[in-house]
């Protein structure tokens, strides 16, 4: 972008001086000289109208390219993301699954305790008894 700017203002500056110059130099009378002027005019305006559609052409195409860059980016980001977020779900769910299965032998485990701590406070009551 900087170096169609700088192309621009350069032509811009080299049009404005060799229309000066011309204008300095010219042995022409004055009607030959605004008509040569007029001339000269117009061909730099259709220049600058040629470079000013090609400077355009040129940033819509880098801006397209550079937004189609972006969505692409973006897609595999988003997508690499959704892949990573469903590795910790599974790993996740696995993990709750042990803790699952761990607690409900540790439940398993405090109940079989209480029953033989029951069962020996039981025979413990009926031995002093007798």
């Amino acid at each position: 972008m900087a170096n169609a700017g700088k192309s621009f203002l350069a032509f811009i500056s080299g049009a404005a001086l060799g229309a000066s110059i011309g204008l300095l130099y010219a042995p022409e009378k004055g009607e030959k000289t605004r008509k040569r002027l007029n001339s000269e005019a117009d061909k730099a305006k259709d220049k600058f109208k040629e470079q000013w559609g090609k400077t355009s052409s040129n940033l819509s195409d880098s801006a397209r390219r550079a937004k189609s860059e972006f969505d692409g980016k973006l897609e595999e980001t988003l997508a690499s993301a959704s892949h990573k977020a469903d590795d910790v779900i599974v790993s996740l769910q696995k993990r709750l699954d042990e803790l699952r299965e761990k607690n409900k032998k540790l439940q398993k485990q405090q109940n079989t305790g209480k029953s033989t701590a029951k069962k020996n406070k039981t025979s413990t009551k009926s031995a002093s008894k007798a």
